[in-house]
């Protein structure tokens, strides 16, 4: 597993609460809800290289 680098992020905290609860209802951490919607934001703007073997 790749190594993770820790940062910290400032939030209104009604963006937090609307992104822990949809972290829950997916059964994820928030930290994990947080990683995902960046990887997705990231895929479909393009700015991020795909692995070897990821389909489209």
């Amino acid at each position: 597993m790749p190594k993770k680098k820790p940062f910290v992020l400032r939030l209104d905290p009604e963006l937090l609460s609307a992104v822990e609860k949809w972290a829950a209802d997916e059964f994820r951490s928030t930290n994990g809800q947080m990683e995902w919607l960046i990887n997705k934001a990231l895929k479909e703007s393009g700015r991020l290289k795909k692995k070897k073997g990821e389909s489209e």
